[in-house]
């Protein structure tokens, strides 16, 4: 089939929210464009290995997956719409700009990165724009970091990066690890890492899991977290793996590459208590801080936004997943972290809701059962946000050195300066004074902690305000110039 010249639909990203948005809305019998940066799908949540050369790894595809069956259900169905003509998948592409011409949506696309391009069979210098009535941003998240001593050395990961090696190359990052943070995240990691040969020596929850106690009814939303927490439970015996709580990593010291690692108890807010300083030699430190959604595309659109439970700046979605932004659609973890089941479940009401907009036949009943399903997973996300916070006192286990921006090399005591001496008030002064943010990854990485550390210094919390102008960006993703100079021979 060829490619249409308008779609009626447009989805970017192809993990859970995205996958299940296409498929739904095709089924629906919409014409669609499924726009994604990797050259298969399945997303972050679904990374798994190359599926062309699957001989050459040891393990199976799904090795470490959960909900892998209705993943491959989801990939079946695209199949049969690709093939039907109803769906083009675009893969292999960056989606670097959002603009509004006339009526339509277009979607400025870039080839991804050279493994990517060639793997999904793109050619070199193929660049296109994809023009749709509508679309549906499931971008997706990245890992949320927190700078602390140390952080920047070799062999400190961040837990989503330690985990896509296992899934996607099913290479173990290190031998000996300690896998630290927040979150029931980072028991998947310490279980992959544990069953992939690596020696977990230490998992450090900052919070107590009594903390789970003060939301039972919201632990209880999602029964199939608890089985996957039994499953996790049976590893950590196994293997043997310590679970310590109210515990973090406090620093970390290595020639040239980590290899001795402090680890405190804290209390509540994340004060150190004195005295219960320990070391111990790993070579492998995986870092999860929870998720930030990816906003880019859905601020610069002008779609509302909201700080969430996790202080995390997410994008304002109706009942039926409209933005604030005519004709945009919001599923997935840039409405909230909520996990891949709540994703599939936002991405097909978005894809419906669409379909209903472009005058399709609406399915009521269908939607009034992924609402509820939605409804029931956001709370579950709530209790787990409240059990597993970024504690309060985090800024305190920083030294004056520790490096905050890794891009810019701006440190905690020149952001801290910034604030103090030169009058800065929020994130945006601080970024655009001492330039923590203004790197090649455009504070994706620094970003949240730099906000919590001028809240911190100001004495209140971030704002939407505040956060906004940390995530809108012009261009969505490194662009080469040739392809900006390539737009001014355009009439759009």
């Amino acid at each position: 089939m060829a490619e249409a010249s308008v779609f009626e639909l447009a989805v970017v990203g192809a993990g859970p929210a995205g996958l299940s948005a296409a498929v739904a809305a095709a089924e629906r019998g919409l014409m669609v464009a499924l726009v994604d940066a990797a050259a298969q799908t399945g997303g972050q949540y679904w990374r798994h290995p190359d599926e062309q050369h699957l001989s050459a790894f040891s393990r199976p595809e799904s090795t470490g997956h959960h909900h892998w069956t209705h993943y491959r259900d989801l990939r079946a169905r695209l199949r049969r719409a690709v093939d039907g003509g109803r769906l083009v998948h675009l893969a292999a592409r960056h989606v670097w700009r959002i603009d509004r011409i006339d009526s339509l949506l277009v979607l400025r696309t870039t080839p991804a990165s050279d493994v990517e391009r060639a793997g999904a069979g793109v050619p070199e210098a193929d660049s296109r724009d994809v023009r749709a009535e509508r679309v549906v941003l499931a971008t997706g998240a990245y890992d949320r970091q927190l700078p602390v001593p140390g952080w920047t050395l070799p062999g400190v990961m961040a837990a989503g990066g330690v985990q896509a090696l296992l899934k996607a190359n099913q290479v173990a990052a290190g031998r000996r690890a300690v896998v630290a943070g927040t979150g029931p995240f980072l028991l998947s990691v310490a279980a992959g890492l544990a069953d992939a040969g690596v020696e977990v020596v230490a998992v450090c929850d900052a919070n107590a899991l009594s903390r789970w106690a003060a939301t039972p009814l919201r632990a209880i939303q999602e029964p199939g977290k608890l089985w996957e927490g039994l499953g996790y439970a049976a590893t950590f015996l196994k293997r043997r793996i310590p679970l310590r709580t109210r515990s973090v990593v406090t620093s970390m010291t290595g020639s040239g590459r980590v290899s001795q690692v402090t680890i405190a108890r804290v209390d509540a807010q994340g004060r150190i208590r004195q005295g219960t300083e320990r070391v111990v030699e790993a070579d492998l430190v995986a870092l999860g801080w929870g998720f930030t959604p990816q906003l880019e595309l859905a601020v610069g659109l002008g779609a509302r936004t909201r700080v969430d439970v996790d202080s995390s700046l997410v994008a304002v979605a109706d009942a039926d997943q409209r933005s604030t932004s005519p004709g945009v659609y919001l599923a997935g973890e840039v409405t909230g972290i909520g996990g891949a089941v709540q994703s599939c479940a936002e991405g097909e009401l978005a894809a419906l809701t669409a379909a209903v907009d472009a005058g399709r036949a609406d399915d009521a009943r269908r939607r009034a059962r992924l609402r509820r399903r939605i409804a029931r997973g956001r709370r579950f996300a709530v209790g787990m946000h409240r059990a597993s916070p970024v504690p309060a006192e985090w800024p305190t286990w920083l030294s004056p050195d520790t490096t905050v921006c890794r891009c810019e090399e701006v440190d905690a005591a020149a952001v801290r300066t910034t604030v103090t001496a030169l009058a800065a008030d929020d994130p945006r002064d601080v970024r655009v004074t001492a330039r923590p943010g203004m790197g090649l990854c455009q504070g994706r990485v620094c970003g949240f902690s730099l906000s919590c550390l001028v809240s911190a210094e100001v004495g209140r919390p971030a704002e939407p305000t505040d956060l906004e102008p940390l995530v809108k960006r012009p261009l969505a993703v490194p662009l080469t110039v040739a392809h900006l100079a390539a737009l001014a021979d355009r009439k759009d």
